[in-house]
């Protein structure tokens, strides 16, 4: 069949599994990943299934079960937009052969509450502007639900350098440390739309988290359970996340084994991808688990 110019980019990839196994950047979704099929887009009736069979609570901040319904046409009234549907009915809305929500779906499964703590104050900043611009708080909590990571790791030094953007120091010298003291994992679906066709320039925005060794050697869902509500106790404190700048900018193709270029110590000269660091007074903080 013909397509008239540009209107094959605008036709939805096919669905493959290729992406879950590809690299460490999916780690994360892999526990809810097996339940997609090899065949056939999964649509909402398969991934109300899929939640169901989790295991795990998945409900909004009002204790409603978490429902994935196809999107249809948007209605003009607040309560049908996006957050306000999620936190008032608990229906997060998913279009369609669509990447993007498919991943937001499968996040929700992978960190439902902290997902929910998202909604929550997400509906109560856009309920407090009144339908004026977004607030410093609604573009740091959406910078985070898009294009989130969450960096653990049990060696202060380490999260330093992240917050210095002592890149080389970090990721090629301290290399083995790094590997055996930290963990990286992806949160915003955006993000995870944009690593199944990886490009340098992909620059996550990251929380960062002092935890014990113990937590660094958790495996699959207890790691994915312990983010959940290291990430859903600090969203909930309205002190935190209150704009951008509170987020640590990580270009994500420097953590070791994600990209392969990151086997070279050349890799990490590109400074356009990995600037220089800020003054220590003007970096993100990093919190403790204990």
């Amino acid at each position: 069949m013909l397509t008239e110019p540009g209107e094959a980019a605008a036709m939805p990839d096919l669905w493959n599994l290729e992406w879950a196994s590809r690299t460490g950047m999916f780690a994360a979704l892999s526990p809810v990943a097996k339940g997609l099929p090899e065949i056939g887009w999964p649509n909402c009736e398969l991934l109300n299934e899929m939640a169901d069979a989790s295991g795990i609570r998945i409900v909004n901040a009002r204790g409603q079960r978490i429902r994935f319904v196809e999107q249809t046409s948007k209605l003009s009234r607040f309560e049908d937009g996006f957050e306000p549907r999620t936190y008032l009915t608990g229906e997060v809305m998913v279009r369609p052969l669509n990447w993007h929500d498919l991943f937001n779906a499968l996040v929700w499964m992978s960190f439902p509450t902290a997902k929910a703590v998202i909604n929550a104050r997400h509906y109560d900043s856009l309920t407090a502007q009144a339908g004026s611009r977004r607030s410093p708080v609604g573009d740091a909590l959406t910078m985070f639900d898009e294009d989130g990571m969450v960096v653990l790791s049990s060696d202060d030094e380490l999260l330093d350098m992240v917050r210095e953007f002592r890149w080389k120091e970090l990721f090629w010298s301290r290399r083995k440390t790094v590997r055996k003291c930290a963990r990286f994992l992806i949160f915003g679906h955006a993000m995870y739309d944009k690593a199944r066709e990886p490009f340098v320039g992909m620059t996550a925005k990251a929380l960062l988290f002092r935890v014990p060794a113990e937590t660094i050697a958790l495996q699959d869902g207890q790691l994915n359970a312990a983010v959940d509500q290291l990430v859903a106790a600090l969203v909930h404190d309205s002190g935190h996340l209150t704009q951008g700048r509170a987020l640590a900018p990580l270009p994500l193709l420097g953590v070791p084994g994600w990209w392969p270029q990151s086997e070279h110590d050349t890799f990490y000269d590109n400074t356009t991808y990995f600037r220089p660091g800020r003054k220590r007074d003007q970096s993100p903080a990093s919190f403790s688990s204990s």
